[in-house]
């Protein structure tokens, strides 16, 4: 058996069952497999494909589109191959960035590397009919007749019917916290939520055995969702490092030329050059070399002397100081060879992540050099990395208040003496942290508002940017990722959907750009004193020149 319209928590205020639920439920039902389709999104698809390729259950990566001028006509989209994957990719970021996207017009294209489910009679008349559209019956008390009409239309033209499930919660009995989650995402409270804001109640993760009457009515159903199973056999390959071709403009190939920048490096460095300094950087740039990274060397070299012919101030930190070949390329100042630094803990062959070379620029200058990289790589090929803000203790616990009805005033009396810490420990907070000792929670409402913020533990609640981090693909980023724009859109930033753990998982490069304000308050000092002729009263006092 298998589930093929699953919606996770990861879907921002839309479903509320975790995918290590979902997971969970797939092994004690015994499932086949799994699809994910959270709506608009894959904030959490390769987090889901690694746990469930850990437990044998078989990732359907996919997608919910729903069309933004009417919610309740969507799309599901599930991928056959990887090609597939990065269609979806791609439909999801023309769904969030394109103002004009219709998924009317969307449907008028066929995709020979998809499975799209459709729910909507209207939209299943509309588009063209060919093999890999299936009309998606849910049968639930509250949709039979729904789903009469839309059996009745696939019959029609002749294009074949699935029978399908979605599931938003885990247990019947928590349509509670789903409400809790669709009155925040909706700005309301339970007494001003609508029941057309409302998800079926029937829309949890059912037993297998709740099917078998429907198996024994509709056959064909059930074989058609069993083909596109068999057929949906997508290998993100997350072992695979997909790092893009430095623009050299040379013809040298990239591990020549980083051999030849860092040995014009050792000399500059040493003078004179002992055995065990050149075998040192040999080892280095084998295990560079076998690994693939040269690219990634010459890329994060060419950053860096970008910033210094612009004048800039910047260094670098961080476990790169443990290698030969970052001090032979400048971007470290302290000799690892005389203070005895391993290179292994910078980088090894067993390593599965790629090396972090963390920059730091100037507050002031480091959006210049951003710019720099998305001109030199492609702004289809470079976008900023996002971060997924969860659910603490006092976030969960001032949202589930407001759904209850108490104004911020009233909250805040409350939330101020919660501290910073998971929401899972707010049901014994007075008793664990010293500043919240006044608090009692053992009385409604707010034991109810407890109860139900806990729930709401590591619930992401928003996308935002990480702080330094950018991707660079070899291909259109839309290849691998999909991309929206980060919540102060009017700045025009786009972030990737996954963060910096999907990102690092799907072998893209991620480099650290960070803005360091200490580094804008040492040049401001130091173009001051030029101004102020510092140096000429000092060399003048002293008989010294240290101007230069």
């Amino acid at each position: 058996m298998f589930a093929l319209h699953v919606h996770s928590n990861y879907s921002l205020l839309e479903g509320v069952i975790t995918i290590d639920e979902i997971i969970d439920k797939a092994v004690n039902y015994h499932l086949d497999a799994v699809a994910l389709t959270d709506t608009n999104a894959m904030y959490g698809l390769v987090s889901f494909y690694k746990k469930a390729k850990e437990k044998g259950i078989k990732p359907i990566l996919g997608t919910y589109i729903d069309e933004p001028s009417d919610k309740n006509i969507y799309a599901v989209f599930l991928a056959k191959n990887f090609d597939g994957y990065s269609d979806i990719c791609k439909i999801i970021t023309a769904r969030k960035l394109k103002d004009d996207f219709s998924l009317l017009r969307l449907l008028q294209n066929e995709f020979p590397n998809l499975f799209i489910l459709i729910s909507s009679i209207d939209l299943l008349q509309k588009i063209p009919a060919h093999k890999n559209i299936y009309a998606e019956l849910i049968i639930t008390k509250l949709n039979k007749l729904k789903a009469r009409k839309l059996f009745e239309t696939a019959r029609q033209r002749n294009i074949k019917y699935i029978v399908s499930n979605p599931v938003y919660f885990s247990e019947p009995q928590d349509y509670q916290l789903y409400k809790v989650v669709t009155a925040i995402k909706n700005r309301s409270t339970f007494k001003n939520l609508k029941e057309d804001e409302l998800l079926d109640k029937e829309f949890y993760f059912k037993s297998p055995h709740l099917f078998d009457n429907l198996k024994n009515k509709l056959p064909e159903a059930f074989t058609s969702a069993q083909f596109i199973v068999e057929h949906c056999n997508v290998d993100l390959d997350l072992g695979k490092h997909n790092v893009p071709n430095f623009h050299s403009g040379k013809r040298h190939s990239s591990f020549t030329l980083l051999w030849q920048y860092t040995h014009e490096g050792l000399v500059n460095r040493y003078g004179s050059i002992t055995k065990d300094i050149e075998s040192r950087l040999e080892e280095e740039l084998q295990v560079i070399d076998e690994l693939k990274l040269a690219d990634y060397f010459l890329i994060v070299h060419d950053i860096f002397l970008e910033a210094k012919r612009r004048g800039m101030m910047t260094l670098t930190r961080g476990s790169a100081a443990n290698s030969l070949v970052c001090y032979c390329l400048g971007l470290t100042e302290v000799d690892p060879v005389k203070y005895d630094f391993y290179f292994t803990r910078f980088l090894n062959k067993s390593r599965s992540s790629l090396p972090d070379i963390d920059i730091d620029f100037s507050w002031k200058e480091r959006d210049e050099i951003v710019q720099y990289v998305f001109k030199k790589y492609g702004y289809d090929r470079v976008a900023f990395i996002s971060t997924h803000v969860t659910m603490k203790a006092r976030s969960a616990f001032r949202e589930t208040a407001k759904v209850f009805g108490f104004s911020e005033s009233e909250i805040s009396t409350i939330s101020k003496y919660i501290p910073w810490t998971d929401a899972k420990n707010l049901p014994d907070i007075s008793k664990r942290f010293p500043e919240s000792k006044s608090l009692n929670f053992s009385i409604d409402p707010w034991k109810s508002i407890i109860n139900i913020a806990t729930k709401l533990a590591n619930f992401p609640r928003h996308l935002s940017i990480h702080p330094g981090g950018i991707v660079i693909s070899p291909l259109p980023i839309t290849n691998y990722t999909a991309l929206e724009y980060a919540a102060n859109k009017g700045v025009g930033l786009i972030i990737t959907q996954p963060d910096m753990y999907g990102v690092e998982d799907l072998g893209l490069v991620k480099i650290d750009l960070l803005s360091q304000r200490s580094l804008g308050v040492l040049r401001d000092t130091i173009q001051q004193i030029g101004k102020s002729n510092c140096f000429s009263l000092i060399r003048n006092r002293s008989g010294i020149n240290i101007s230069s």
